[in-house]
């Protein structure tokens, strides 16, 4: 089974370092199972389990994203959201590295991580997981959702499906998204001391929301850059 290897460097203010070495499957874009003896109780499936979890207590017993991102609240439980961090984030194709405030450095650890844990309502941005781009801004989000999704409905076309290539459906697909950010908040309120690792979560929420409220917007604003594109249909 081939895999993709993800490493997320993180040095803090204080010059300790935290590493977390992630890899995922080629084809699924699905982290492994973390063997975890003793799972933290804030990781149990019945731990304010999110709005439309399809999971039931005698499917399993944790969650599968909560038991994902357990290994990386453990050194950041006192870090405090605007407290800068540098990042180097290493794939077999690039390094990005990038000096930025905790919580948004969280949030792009954390996003990757849920998307990839297992969990059925993050699921649909395994493609934007198996594509990985640290940090991105909102402009940089809404390209590479919009990409995604329309290549999904490409893929639906192609089956004689019925494809969405006007986005009607996107909001929906966020939705799931947004349930499994707030169940996902108040698990970590339960786990943290400090803000920086529930604001993570905040700030990945505020993308859920505002990228299908805003995204034609956006999309809008790129369009001159398509010029040539246009032009020859």
């Amino acid at each position: 089974m081939s895999k993709v290897a993800l490493t997320y460097r993180f040095t803090f203010p204080d010059s300790q370092e935290r590493v977390f070495e992630l890899e995922m499957d080629r084809d699924t874009a699905e982290l492994a199972r973390p063997e975890v003896s003793e799972p933290p109780p804030w990781t149990a499936l019945t731990f304010n389990q999110c709005a439309g979890c399809p999971f039931k207590p005698g499917d399993m017993s944790h969650c599968p994203a909560a038991l994902q991102l357990a290994g990386v609240i453990d050194g950041f439980t006192d870090l405090v959201s605007y407290d800068k961090v540098r990042v180097s984030v290493e794939s077999e194709e690039r390094q990005v590295v990038a000096t930025l405030p905790a919580q948004q450095a969280l949030a792009s650890l954390m996003g990757l991580i849920m998307a990839s844990s297992g969990c059925p309502n993050t699921a649909v941005f395994r493609p934007m997981a198996r594509f990985h781009l640290p940090f991105s801004s909102e402009s940089e989000t809404a390209y590479r959702v919009a990409s995604m999704y329309l290549l999904a409905q490409h893929y639906i076309a192609r089956e004689d499906g019925k494809a969405d290539f006007v986005l009607e459906d996107l909001e929906r697909v966020y939705r799931g998204v947004h349930s499994v950010n707030r169940g996902m908040a108040q698990r970590l309120r339960a786990a943290s001391r400090q803000d920086a690792i529930v604001n993570a979560v905040v700030l990945l929420d505020v993308f859920s929301s505002l990228v299908p409220a805003a995204i034609h917007d956006i999309l809008d604003e790129i369009k001159p850059a398509f010029a040539a594109l246009l032009a020859a249909k």
